[in-house]
């Protein structure tokens, strides 16, 4: 394992393999024809040090626990990690770096996790990699107060550091000012950025826009910090020691996290195209490619080369991975023996199963309940909280409001953040995000990615805009964040449109590989936490209403209820099912979501003393239905009955498909208002009235 203690050695060879690396990069970028090649050029020897002289991993397990985790936010910059990649024997070879950019590639424009074997999470929309990394740093700490909270500092199996390259794009995007608010705030030791500031972007010269002396923000949210400055006395010196003592340092810090903000010049030593702005999202061109070999003593007339004893230079991390990773296996092992309960914890937790008594522990809901479905999950949450202790979670400063704390839990924070309401403890279960929706999305995300562990954010619906790019990042890598979104629609009344969703839920659905699941009662929602659970390889929103709503009388939870009774709500794990039907073939299939399922079911009751069979269908998720077979989906819609209606408080964009051309949608096409959701689900035409008027119109439109 480095020592940071012992001072660095930097050889020949070293300098040799980051010069190869500045060759390579411009190699790669003048083969694709384009590319990002400055700042891969100027962060050879930062990307080189980390590899080889500073983080702890073993290129032949990528996903060993025990490893440091590196994280480059700048994804633009991906070369960066591609080489090291390559250099130390993580799998990639030279003809994937001959393949930069191409389709197919294990070298894409910006890393993927999952595609390319090394890389921790997917970057490139500037200021989410380094979010998400504040998430790593939380779930680190999460997973030592789950399983080795005793040990000293820096003693245990589950102890690792987070690095992370931040570029000035990052630091610029607001995400990264909520995220960074955030680690100075929970005192998160265990992270470390290196800032490149080289003062060139695409528009050149970053003194067009950004001025801010950036160390002083960051002291002012409580992190550590220091300069490293590779321009200092007029002559460009990549002082390597300056850095990596300037890491030793931050390393010791354990009760803040650290940045280092390194002064470089982008695509050094170029010499035409160094400290341009054209350098940064271009090829070089062939004259100065070759004018950069010269002036490193490479061959001119050669492209993608590199000398075999520098290659097995760089790859004998390999044997050094080996070697901390045996002795980080004693360790573990040592754990597992003094720790058997936690041992089997741990166990489950990695191999992805759900604890014992996992379906029993979610509750059922009394009929005659009219609880809103945002108080209905805040009781799931905590009906299974003790059964799944990975479970842990928080809002954007709404937990009253989105009903995520789980309530025998302390806050994860530092002891001293407690306050007259909130018990905190650094391996508590509940999150505070303060009012930083988009940081909450990003870091849940690094959870997620980072540790066994399931973590939920809360906030509104509408401020699911606010989160966006996060979400769409955990659809794109296929990790399992929950995002709990209430306030669902023009039902939360008087707050009036700024908080009145109606366009949100057709755009979530338009992102691909996210689950959005709108349940229409309480034990709909029982069954909607359930499912998402279960689902381990993409993200899940839920949608949930401030209002109350009825709680159906089901045929297998209420048999003794009066009335009319209701089909379970376990149809709910398959998307969509008939909740209420008709003798024979209906005329009209109603099909709603959330707090609409109760209008369509009135809309049903008048349609039936008109005598018109209404069918209708709960649909709390498009998703899931749709990936049921062609033989449930029929049986739930048939496709000869062309007479239908949608019932939602939204756009109705996302029900088009499924409207054909004789359907009709009781939807909400513009803003809301403030007033009593009665008042303006009567106002703007969403009652059951309007639900037979449009099956009327639908079935006639059919004939």
């Amino acid at each position: 394992m480095p020592n940071l203690e012992n001072k660095l050695e930097w050889n020949d060879k070293d300098q040799l393999a980051v010069d190869t690396t500045r060759v390579l990069v411009a190699d790669a970028v003048e083969n694709a024809g384009h590319g990002h090649p400055g700042t891969a050029m100027s962060l050879a020897p930062v990307a080189h040090l980390l590899y080889q002289k500073v983080m702890n991993h073993d290129p032949a397990d990528d996903r060993w626990p025990g490893r440091d985790r590196f994280i480059l936010s700048p994804g633009h910059s991906s070369l960066t990690a591609y080489l090291q990649l390559f250099l130390n024997g993580y799998g990639l070879e030279m003809k994937d770096i001959e393949e930069l950019r191409k389709f197919g590639s294990l070298t894409p424009g910006h890393p993927e996790y999952g595609h390319t074997k090394g890389v921790e999470v997917t970057t490139g929309p500037l200021g989410q990699g380094l979010a998400t990394a504040v998430g790593f740093a939380y779930a680190q700490r999460r997973m030592r107060g789950l399983f080795d909270p005793e040990a000293p500092e820096g003693t245990s199996p589950f102890d690792h550091t987070i690095y992370t390259i931040a570029s000035e794009g990052d630091v610029e995007e607001g995400v990264t000012s909520e995220a960074s608010s955030l680690a100075g705030h929970q005192e998160l030791g265990n992270l470390i950025v290196i800032f490149d500031r080289n003062h060139i972007s695409i528009e050149d010269d970053t003194d067009v826009s950004f001025t801010e002396d950036v160390l002083k923000r960051y002291e002012a949210y409580g992190w550590d910090t220091a300069r490293v400055d590779w321009t200092a006395g007029g002559e460009y010196k990549e002082d390597v020691e300056a850095l990596y003592d300037a890491i030793a340092a931050a390393k010791k810090v354990t009760d803040k996290p650290s940045i280092i903000e390194l002064r470089t010049i982008i695509g050094w030593p170029a010499p035409n195209k160094q400290n341009t702005g054209g350098i940064h999202g271009s090829k070089l061109g062939a004259d100065e490619v070759a004018a950069v070999k010269k002036i490193l003593g490479f061959d001119t007339e050669k492209n993608f080369h590199i000398d075999q004893d520098i290659l097995d230079y760089t790859r004998q991390s390999k044997a050094r991975g080996a070697e901390a990773h045996a002795q980080w296996n004693e360790k573990f092992e040592q754990w597992k023996s003094a720790n058997p309960e936690k041992a089997a914890l741990y166990a489950r937790l990695t191999a992805g199963e759900l604890p014992e008594g996992f379906a029993e522990a979610f509750p059922t809901f009394e009929v005659g309940d009219n609880l809103a479905t945002r108080a209905a999950s805040g009781k799931v949450i905590n009906a299974i909280a003790n059964t799944m202790p990975e479970l842990w979670g928080g809002s954007a400063d709404l937990a009253g409001s989105n009903n995520t704390t789980i309530e025998d839990g302390e806050s994860f924070n530092p002891a001293s953040r407690s306050t007259k309401n909130w018990s905190a403890s650094p391996y508590g279960r509940v999150l505070h995000f303060g009012i930083r929706e988009h940081a909450a999305a990003a870091i849940t995300n690094g959870i997620v990615l980072s540790s066994p562990t399931r973590a939920f954010n809360g906030t509104f619906l509408t401020f699911s805009d606010y989160q966006r790019p996060a979400i769409r990042l955990a659809a794109l890598m296929g990790v399992p964040s929950i995002f709990v979104w209430t306030h669902d629609s023009i039902g939360l009344g008087e707050d009036g449109p700024t908080h009145q969703p109606v366009e949100h839920l057709s755009a979530l659905r338009a992102i691909p590989n996210l689950d959005v699941v709108r349940p229409a009662d309480a034990n709909e929602v029982s069954v909607a936490w359930r499912k998402m659970l279960e689902i381990s390889d993409h993200p899940a929103g839920i949608v949930l209403s401030r209002q109350g709503l009825t709680t159906f009388p089901r045929e297998d939870l209420h048999p003794g209820a009066e009335g009319e009774k209701f089909a379970s709500a376990e149809g709910v794990a398959r998307g969509a099912y008939v909740l209420a039907d008709t003798e024979g073939t209906p005329d009209v299939i109603l099909i709603a979501t959330g707090s609409e399922v109760e209008i369509a079911v009135e809309g049903r009751k008048q349609l039936a003393e008109k005598g018109i069979k209404a069918r209708v269908v709960s649909m709390p998720s498009r998703e899931w239905f749709d990936a049921e077979s062609k033989e449930y989906r029929e049986s739930v819609i048939p496709s000869d009955i062309r007479a239908r209606v949608t019932v939602e408080a939204g756009a109705r964009m996302s029900w088009n498909d499924i409207l054909g051309d004789a359907g009709r949608a009781v939807s909400l096409e513009h803003y809301g208002a403030s007033g009593s959701a009665e008042r303006l689900y009567q106002e703007f035409g969403i009652t059951a009235e309007a639900v037979v008027a449009a099956a009327e119109e639908s079935i006639e439109a059919a004939k």
